[in-house]
């Protein structure tokens, strides 16, 4: 039996010892699976020592966690970077003898994948310039919903839905971008609201500032206000604003509750909502046919 052994462990060195050329390196079969370990290794230190300076160091600074975030992301790439090129001089391979492989292979790797590099390096942007953050409200693409997560490649947007859309981070960098986290989350928002011609336009006024006021999340400082706007086909047309920092956060609600809240109190003054109708007038005279049958 130790015979048959050590005939296997001799096959088995055989085959780690196969060497082969890339480039103007000879590569053993033993020194590749020892680089691939090490890169895996390499990626698991990161993550933990990744969440190691954000849950331990960072958390005890007085940034703002979407900072704290960016910070242990940019961290956690150059660790990568730099643990990629111990790597390959641990397992004594020559980088400078796989430039001109490695630059060909770039050529046609880049045509097949400019649109990772073109995302990985957004995600660089992202990171840097912080157009958006964790937490953040944002909408992209027809994408409405909260940043949980930016990765290398893509950024995680969740809905008011809880549905999770991948969206890449050059769709962030390449076009328009509305964040309603950014800055100062106070915003104002515009309701629309037709009444039936012969309306008390005072009373109206004052019925609607009445009810909106008394949401919770309309802000008082800027305080509502009503505008009139024109005289509409079927009806005279108004505008509601409110300032709030709803909108952030569950923006349909906020303008639903609003809605039913202003519906409910026209009805209960007697305020009509007119629905779009037209007038139609006969005139009687005399139709002359010309021509006959045939």
């Amino acid at each position: 039996m130790n015979e048959a052994f050590g005939k296997f462990w001799v096959h088995v060195k055989e085959i780690v010892n196969y060497q082969f050329t890339l480039g103007k390196t000879v590569l053993t079969l033993g020194s590749v699976i020892e680089l691939l370990v090490l890169l895996v290794l390499v990626l698991v230190l990161e993550r933990f020592l990744r969440r190691f300076f954000k849950r331990r160091v960072l958390i005890h600074t007085h940034l703002e966690p979407d900072l704290q975030f960016a910070l242990s992301r940019f961290m956690g790439y150059c660790f990568i970077i730099v643990g990629f090129f111990v790597a390959f001089n641990l397992a004594s391979i020559d980088l400078s003898s796989l430039a001109i492989i490695a630059g060909g292979l770039g050529v046609g790797i880049g045509f097949g994948l400019q649109n990772v590099v073109g995302n990985f390096v957004s995600g660089l942007v992202i990171l840097a310039e912080r157009p958006i953050a964790i937490g953040h409200r944002v909408e992209v693409g027809g994408v409405a919903g909260r940043v949980t997560k930016i990765n290398m490649r893509s950024t995680t947007v969740v809905t008011n839905d809880n549905i999770t859309i991948i969206v890449p981070n050059s769709d962030f960098i390449t076009t328009a971008v509305t964040n309603w986290s950014y800055g100062d989350p106070k915003v104002r928002l515009r309701l629309p609201v037709g009444v039936a011609y012969g309306s008390d336009v005072e009373k109206l006024r004052k019925v609607l500032l009445a009810v909106v006021a008394e949401h919770p999340a309309v802000l008082k400082e800027p305080g509502p206000s009503v505008r009139f706007l024109e005289f509409g086909d079927s009806s005279l047309n108004f505008e509601v604003a409110v300032w709030t920092i709803a909108l952030a956060h569950n923006p349909t609600r906020f303008r639903s509750d609003l809605y039913f809240a202003i519906e409910k109190t026209l009805r209960e003054n007697q305020i009509e909502i007119p629905f779009p109708q037209r007038d139609l007038h006969i005139r009687s005279g005399q139709l002359s046919l010309r021509g006959g049958l045939a």
